[in-house]
């Protein structure tokens, strides 16, 4: 069994020799026997072989084709240069839901500690405080560099001032309210022995009504309206401080009303409390006072005429029995209406004003015409031969006008009384009535 396994094998060995090509040695039976076979040299069937296409051949290291049949020589691996290859669908899915997540990634937010909100805050608050602190050092050294007392300054400041006024000095209205006017002229007619002055004015449409209201005549203490109104001109411009002591002296005491002339003199009250007592009691002394502060009477007819009014003139000193001082229903109908627009005063004295004129002890004439709920905040004159109120009424509907009304009489007629608390119920019911019109149409 031996000797028949030996002959094939050498046979088998001698088949492969035969195979080889011419110019190879044979190898000895001895190491035939013990041959151990590279991977190169296994026969085709036994090597894993890389699928080739069709049109490739098999070259040998001369370049020429080799035959199937005849075992490659063994060769070194070429060293491949690396191709850039396109990226797989799969991959460029990954690549992108990455790139996603990266921008989809907000920053933390990091929520402070009580102590960072304060240390914050406190920073904050002593920057805001500088700041100010800086803005007000630097006001306060550009007001100290300005003199006040410089004649020049002051010059510029009051024509500055006057023309200002008579920018608003005009006050423009509305249409005629005729059929108020003849309720009105028919109430007058049932009074012979009378003259009656009325202005009365919608502050909504600025529609009036108007019975010789031009007309000059005697003021009695209704001129105290405009001197009260230049007084708080000169509290605003910073020429009279509201605490400030004014001083009443001999000459400067009236009769009449008010209990101030009974004081001894060289008494000292407040800017202020004088001003009050010369509306609220219609202090004759007082108003001496006030008028003597401002400069007297020229200086303030002066100031009369800046602010447009026609008739409205000082003469004497109060009370005035003669009736020297004059003004009409129109003038303190208008500069009423400037009051309530916020003209000539500065908002904070109109509230003062009102507050002061609405608290006048003598409510015999305009305030008996109204109704329960409306206010009025008004001034009476009284000198015997002439009686007037005038005012502005706020309506429990809303409705506002002003009422001016005179009436010149035998001396103290009580009719005077009479006939302007009539005038004043006919103008309420007339405005009661015709509040929710846009405007007042006649009948």
């Amino acid at each position: 069994m031996n000797r028949k396994a030996k002959s094939s094998h050498s046979s088998s060995l001698l088949n492969q020799k035969q195979g080889q090509p011419k110019g190879k040695k044979a190898t000895s039976s001895a190491k035939k026997s013990n041959i151990r076979l590279f991977p190169f040299n296994k026969p085709p069937s036994a090597r894993k072989t890389r699928k080739q296409s069709p049109t490739s051949t098999n070259l040998d290291s001369q370049g020429t084709a080799a035959s199937p049949n005849s075992p490659s020589t063994p060769q070194k691996p070429t060293p491949q240069k690396p191709t850039s290859q396109k990226p797989t669908p799969q991959k460029q899915r990954i690549v992108q839901q990455r790139r996603r997540k990266r921008r989809s990634k907000k920053p933390v937010r990091i929520i402070p500690t009580p102590l960072k909100i304060v240390l914050r805050l406190v920073v904050i608050t002593v920057g805001i405080s500088t700041i100010l602190g800086s803005a007000i050092s630097i006001a306060n050294s550009l007001n100290s560099s300005i003199d006040p007392q410089d004649p020049v300054i002051s010059e510029n400041t009051a024509e500055n001032q006057q023309q200002l006024e008579k920018m608003f000095s005009v006050v423009t209205l509305g249409q005629q309210l005729g059929n108020l006017e003849t309720k009105l002229q028919n109430v007058v007619a049932q009074y012979p022995k009378l003259q009656a002055e009325v202005f009365i004015v919608d502050l909504d449409q600025k529609n009036y009504a108007s019975l010789q209201g031009s007309d000059s005549i005697a003021a009695a203490s209704t001129i105290k309206l405009p001197v009260l109104i230049a007084f708080f001109q000169d509290v605003d411009a910073g020429k009279i401080d509201l605490e400030e002591k004014l001083t009443m002296t001999e000459e400067l005491k009236a009769g009449g009303s008010g209990g101030m002339q009974y004081q001894k003199t060289g008494s000292k009250y407040s800017a202020l409390h004088t001003a009050t007592q010369m509306m609220v009691t219609s202090d004759n002394t007082a108003t001496n006072m006030i008028i003597h502060r401002l400069g007297g009477q020229e200086k303030l007819n002066q100031r009369f005429a800046d602010w447009g009014l026609n008739v409205t003139t000082l003469r004497n000193p109060l009370p005035d029995l003669e009736g020297t001082n004059t003004t009409s229903a129109e003038d303190l109908g208008k500069l009423l209406i400037k009051i309530e627009r916020g003209e000539l005063v500065s908002l904070r004295s109109r509230d003062r004003m009102l507050e002061i004129m609405s608290n006048i002890r003598t409510n015999t004439l305009l305030p008996q015409g109204l109704e329960k709920g409306a206010t009025i905040a008004h001034k009476t004159g009284d000198i015997g031969s002439v009686l007037g109120d005038v005012g502005i009424i706020d309506m429990p509907n809303g409705k506002r006008y002003v009422a001016a009304v005179f009436a010149k009489r035998p001396h103290n007629d009580p009719q005077g009384r009479t006939l302007i608390q009539k005038i004043s119920r006919i103008t309420y019911q007339y405005f009661k009535l015709n509040h929710s019109s846009s405007f007042l149409e006649e009948q």
